[in-house]
């Protein structure tokens, strides 16, 4: 089975913090015995990679709990069922959700002024259906932010691909120098530049410094595709042909389109190092060292501080 989203992590929770208080790590192996997930599956994490998904779902779970006076947490890093709590469990729910949580006054408070952003004013004048229980879906909100993200990310990679090609070979030639520059490659900015626009090596379009005093270098070919193109083998044995030419044994292969699974599966066995970067990866390598984009707006987020109130 797949992980359940946090909603549904709920009942099984409260059930578990009603057998007595238990840590967070230890609840979480409960759990995932429970639900008899796989070994990678409790290792799965975030998209962000800093938090496991089952942990995630069930902190979130734990803590409307918690908002609603389900459950206590009455040392550090422990938490048990309330009275209210073993209430409830003793009514035998199908499930507990958000839905379900929002008749309790304590938590309706806390989701109006919390979740939905709303004074308390605001909500009686209102008095009428709002969002949903289930809008917020089975998502948790790290979990709602990092799709958003995500959406946001996969729609820039395109606009870049989209703008590289509307402009001429010589721009995509510089965007190639200016990334290789921000990943540290070819020295000054000046020294890349001059070493990129080199060209007649057969297959090779440039080469670049791989360090800053020019101990050893990259040869660069580049194609400018449209999407829906794809590099085939032939084009890459080709370049590799240039390289032993040359006597070079790296090499780096950007395309703006996508490269056939027998060109992949060529440079995989091969005495040289070949690199092959595709639209996806080229237009990734662009947001991540901050070529062709800018920062429209940086959102932190913080968590609690455990140790910070810790008196032990």
């Amino acid at each position: 089975m797949t992980i359940p989203d946090y909603q549904s992590l709920m009942l099984p929770v409260l059930q578990i913090a009603a057998r007595g208080e238990i840590r967070v790590p230890a609840a979480a192996e409960v759990l995932a015995d429970e639900l008899g997930l796989t070994a990678e599956q409790r290792e799965e994490m975030l998209p962000s990679g800093r938090q496991r998904l089952l942990h995630n779902r069930m902190h979130w779970a734990k803590f409307y709990m918690f908002k609603a006076g389900l459950i206590d947490q009455p040392r550090r890093g422990r938490f048990v069922a309330s009275d209210a709590g073993r209430t409830l469990l003793a009514q035998n729910p199908a499930r507990i959700d958000v839905k379900l949580l929002r008749q309790i006054p304590e938590f309706e408070a806390f989701y109006q002024t919390a979740i939905l952003g709303r004074t308390p004013d605001v909500a009686e004048a209102e008095a009428g259906p709002d969002v949903p229980g289930d809008a917020i879906a089975s998502a948790t909100p790290e979990e709602q932010i990092e799709a958003a993200h995500q959406a946001l990310q996969s729609a820039l990679r395109a606009e870049l691909l989209e703008r590289i090609l509307q402009n001429s070979p010589g721009f995509f030639e510089q965007v190639i120098v200016d990334l290789l520059v921000a990943m540290g490659y070819g020295g000054s900015h000046r020294n890349a530049a001059e070493q990129l626009g080199r060209s007649g090596d057969g297959g090779v379009d440039g080469v670049i410094n791989e360090d800053r005093l020019g101990l050893d270098r990259v040869y660069v070919q580049a194609k400018r595709y449209a999407p829906g193109s794809s590099i085939g083998r032939p084009d890459v044995q080709g370049f590799v042909g240039s390289l032993v030419g040359l006597g070079a044994t790296k090499g780096v292969f950007v395309t703006t389109s996508s490269f056939s699974q027998p060109a992949i599966e060529f440079v995989r066995h091969l005495s040289q190092r070949v690199i092959l970067i595709d639209g996806a990866r080229l237009a990734n390598l662009m947001i991540e060292h901050d070529v062709g984009v800018r920062l429209a707006r940086a959102i932190e987020f913080k968590r609690l501080d455990e140790d910070f109130f810790s008196e032990d």
